[in-house]
């Protein structure tokens, strides 16, 4: 029985990226601070034999007492809303927090997995993004803390892989969404199903018209596992390349809802990206990968887990 760590592991991805390694065989080691994660998440994990939570912060010195084989580091905040109110925090995940779960995976001579991120990309000048392209990012912006913690996490990836002979990989994650997403997340897809179920306005920021692709978590999580188990060293986009503008999303969870909330607009945060769209040739190519769950067909079973959420009032429902 191969025995993995995640780091992040009660989180929204992580939490799903657990549940997928146990189901296949593995004993999952889950390692989190609950800063953005939760246990709700993993209860229904935690009497398992197979599985095993850790509650520590990996931007100090931490240690597994047990042989691990694979270890996916998918801790960070993640969600603009998060990276505002923790931004040395995501700034110490990306650095100390790589750095101390890269320096594990070496002593453990374990297969080591980075969770990388769309963001890295910036604001693209090139569309859709394939991953030679090195990106247009504002290092000083508000959303600078995340996009240089996960450029500086790639670098240090790479270091040890060249220097340390670490064997390691980067995933490029694109906008995924899903069950155990928090309705305050901040990101587009659980904020429009929060407002619409609760029959608030949907916001949708400047004129609707930047583009974002959405993936669903299921899709998402096989990907990263085929690229954990088949691919190279260099990062390797995972994301679905059907594009959409944040417009069209809002419509489309108003009308799957059935929900009276009317659509409003905002002023657009700054250096929020005018287009994403990943470039999936790689992961067509070396995974034989590809999203098979429609954006619609998503956004319907997402709707059921937060109906859920107001049904057991976890999201109040509004008088």
């Amino acid at each position: 029985m191969p025995t993995s760590l995640v780091t992040g592991g009660a989180g929204f991805l992580g939490s799903h990226l657990c549940d997928y390694l146990l189901e296949r065989g593995h004993r999952v080691i889950c390692v989190d601070n609950l800063e953005t994660g939760s246990l709700e998440n993993i209860k229904h994990m935690k009497d398992g034999a197979n599985f095993r939570f850790e509650m520590s912060d990996i931007t100090g010195h931490y240690e597994i007492d047990e042989p691990v084989d694979f270890v996916y580091h998918m801790a960070s905040p993640a969600s603009p809303i998060d990276y505002a109110r923790l931004p040395l925090h995501t700034l110490k995940v990306g650095a100390y927090g790589t750095h101390n779960t890269l320096g594990l995976a070496k002593k453990h001579r374990a297969r080591f997995l980075l969770a990388s991120t769309s963001e890295v990309y910036g604001d693209p000048l090139v569309h859709p993004q394939p991953e030679t392209y090195w990106g247009n990012v504002n290092p000083i912006g508000p959303r600078g803390v995340y996009d240089e913690a996960k450029r500086y996490a790639e670098a240090l990836t790479m270091a040890y892989l060249r220097q340390q002979g670490v064997d390691t990989g980067i995933v490029r994650i694109f906008n995924t969404f899903g069950a155990k997403m928090r309705p305050n997340d901040g990101r587009a897809i659980p904020t429009f199903l929060r407002q619409a179920l609760t029959d608030k306005p949907v916001t949708v920021f400047g004129d609707g018209s930047q583009t974002r692709s959405f993936c669903y978590v299921d899709d998402e999580i096989e990907g990263i596992y085929r690229l954990f188990m088949r691919g190279d060293a260099y990062p390797t986009n995972i994301g679905n390349p059907v594009e959409y503008t944040m417009l069209e999303l809002a419509e489309i969870v108003v009308e799957l809802t059935g929900t009276s909330s009317p659509i409003v607009y905002e002023t657009l945060p700054e250096d929020d990206p005018k287009v994403r769209k990943p470039d999936i040739s790689r992961a067509r190519a070396t995974l034989g990968w590809e999203p098979k769950v429609p954006v619609r067909e998503g956004i319907a079973r997402t709707i059921e887990y937060f109906r859920s959420l107001v049904d057991t009032e976890r999201l109040p429902a509004r008088t």
